[in-house]
């Protein structure tokens, strides 16, 4: 079965990312969002690692993630599975949640999978909006689903504070990555700088960040390539300005992430700014 996959934005809907997809053979390293996730499964089977452990989300199901949290991704079956996806910025679900529940707070999801078969239907139906060019019905079906998917599975997320030690060690560890994501230094050079061992630094990493530096860095790379990306730098100058080797590294990260190569994703921005 061939693999394909769409992932672009539709000007009408500002900063919520958009997928249709069909996967056999991907496989999704632990990677986080800055958004949130919505994926309706059409068919098939995913099977997806959060939380510290595996969750699967079949047809009319819903695998839900909420910002910043790891989450890996691959098939539950021989055939793959088929879905669709909405990648809502935190403050479109806030409003949301404002506006139409009663959550006070920071709003997410409680449960990573729903099966709630007319959720999955209505963002299909978004999709197929924002596809059409119709901007008031991809606008009312994505309030509509996320206002349904609150009120069935919605939850206040604790807000994550730098109180242990370890935690601080690890938050300062994650500043020199972001400072220095081009040339980061080794964990016993980061480890010593902080006044701490190499596996200290590590354990308090995965804990605070769901991941060890080295992956966590991966990650970061990918995130501030995209947003190279969508300003218009080319693949290659990206992939040097975040620090991988070249434009194959680059490509081949980026698409185990965010589920297309890094030309594809450039590709379909370039073609919403023309169309607008």
């Amino acid at each position: 079965m061939d693999e394909r996959a769409r992932h672009w934005q539709y000007d009408e809907l500002p900063g919520v990312d958009l997928l249709w997809a069909r996967y056999v053979h991907k496989t999704f390293v632990r990677h986080t969002h800055e958004n949130f996730v919505i994926a309706a499964i059409a068919d098939g089977v995913e099977v997806f690692h959060h939380g510290g452990g595996d969750h699967y989300a079949g047809a009319g199901a819903l695998a839900l993630v909420n910002p910043d949290t790891p989450h890996t991704g691959r098939a539950g079956v021989p055939q793959g599975w088929r879905y669709g996806a909405v990648y809502p910025p935190p403050h479109v679900v806030a409003e949301i949640a404002a506006q139409t529940t009663g959550l006070r707070g920071t709003p997410g999801f409680v449960s990573p999978v729903v099966d709630d078969p007319y959720a999955a239907g209505l963002v299909h139906q978004v999709l197929r909006a924002a596809d059409e060019g119709n901007a008031l019905a991809a606008d009312t079906l994505l309030r509509v689903a996320v206002t349904r998917l609150l009120r069935v599975n919605g939850g206040l997320v604790p807000r994550r504070e730098v109180r242990t030690a370890g935690a601080r060690i690890a938050a300062c560890a994650r500043g020199v990555l972001e400072e220095r994501m081009a040339r980061p230094p080794t964990l016993e050079r980061l480890a010593a700088d902080l006044g701490t061992s190499p596996f200290a630094l590590l354990r308090a990493f995965r804990n605070t960040y769901g991941m060890p530096p080295h992956a966590w860095l991966t990650d970061a790379r990918v995130r501030r390539a995209r947003r190279l990306l969508d300003r218009g730098t080319t693949p290659s100058e990206a992939a040097v300005a975040v620090g991988f080797t070249d434009q194959p590294h680059l490509s081949r990260h980026f698409s185990r992430m965010v589920g297309v190569p890094p030309g594809a994703y450039q590709r379909e921005r370039k073609n919403v700014q023309d169309l607008g």
